[in-house]
């Protein structure tokens, strides 16, 4: 992964190719333009039967460098940024700030490429792609580009975190006021790679990551839990008090949606044009049905939330202990550690 800073000063994480996938884009590409430099070759070898040597000597250049040259740096204008290897392999060539790659910098690339690829037995790309902390080989740096990994593997085993029931009882009590954005994205980010990481690296990054959170966070985890299973504990309570937060402002806008009046009014009496013979006036139409009232579940007990206030469907939850039955709940206004998860709106 590597960060990114769009035009608009944005950061991105994307996934940079790596030197394997690089290779084998680059090897189909060489293999088609082989093919279609070994059909313009034989073409223009047969211009010498009925024309000069020096026409058959220039076609076949002009072919050359039409191949080499013009291969790549069609391919990657005109369909933004990937040539036919590069399709396979599920990559793209992209500028520096994100944005999809230019004529200028496709020609660039292509006229670096012919020194890189076609001399030296690839060498000089392979020497600047292990030297560049994001695999740029020259043709990159000079045209500033950068090839990425299009086509990322989604998960498909639901959410990267889940809350261990041996752990539920302590995340309801947690205080996660300052944890930032920031450092639950770089826990997340850990728990989404953690199988693809060497056993080694894996723990002493996860230590690392866990001290970090664990000094934002109180009260502090329970002795002998490993750093995976407490990240995944703190990001699950984290995402179900954001989750139960929307779903009470979402509760409160569609009620006050419902006492300002979807019911449209009733039709009256038919006026006194309609009388003299012109049409009708079609009733007015009835707005949508005012929601239900939303009563939230007993505290510390499971229960189905309405779907309405869940855009996903029904959501079963614990909701922190101890909640009034009405009114604003704020921060602040109850002792420290009671209301662990900041603002619930009213």
């Amino acid at each position: 992964m590597a960060e990114l800073v769009t035009g608009e000063a944005v950061a991105l994480d994307i996934r940079v190719a790596r030197l394997a996938s690089r290779g084998c884009a680059v090897l189909l590409d060489l293999m088609i333009q082989l093919v279609i430099l070994y059909g313009a070759v034989m073409v223009a070898s047969m211009t010498s039967l009925v024309a000069d040597e020096a026409w058959a000597a220039g076609l076949t250049l002009l072919a050359m460098v039409a191949v080499i040259v013009g291969y790549p740096c069609a391919f990657e204008t005109l369909t933004r940024g990937r040539t036919l290897g590069k399709m396979a392999a599920g990559l793209r060539v992209v500028a520096d700030d994100g944005g999809p790659v230019r004529f200028r910098q496709a020609l660039v690339r292509a006229l670096a490429g012919f020194i890189e690829f076609w001399t030296l037995y690839s060498a000089p790309a392979l020497i600047a792609s292990l030297c560049s902390k994001r695999g740029k080989r020259l043709g990159d740096m000079f045209a500033g580009t950068i090839v990425i990994q299009e086509r990322v593997p989604t998960s498909v085993f639901g959410p990267v975190a889940v809350m261990p029931p041996q752990l539920a009882g302590w995340a309801r009590t947690l205080e996660l006021s300052m944890l930032s954005d920031e450092l639950a994205m770089t826990a997340r980010q850990y728990l989404s790679r953690f199988w693809e990481l060497l056993p080694d690296v894996r723990d002493s990054l996860g230590q690392r990551i866990s001290d970090q959170v664990a000094a934002v966070v109180s009260p502090p985890p329970p002795p002998g839990v490993r750093p995976e299973i407490l990240l995944s504990a703190i990001l699950a309570e984290r995402r179900h008090r954001e989750e139960w937060r929307l779903a009470r402002r979402r509760d409160a806008r569609l009620r006050r949606l419902g006492r300002a009046g979807w019911t449209a009014p009733q039709p009256g009496p038919a006026p006194a044009m309609a009388m003299a013979g012109a049409p009708p006036v079609p009733p007015a139409r009835q707005g949508p049905p005012a929601p239900p009232p939303f009563s939230p579940p007993k505290p510390g007990q499971p229960q189905f939330l309405p779907p309405q206030n869940y855009g996903a469907g029904p959501y079963q939850g614990v909701l922190p202990p101890a909640l009034p039955a009405g009114g604003p709940y704020r921060t602040g206004q109850y002792p420290k550690g009671q209301y662990p998860s900041g603002p619930y709106p009213g």
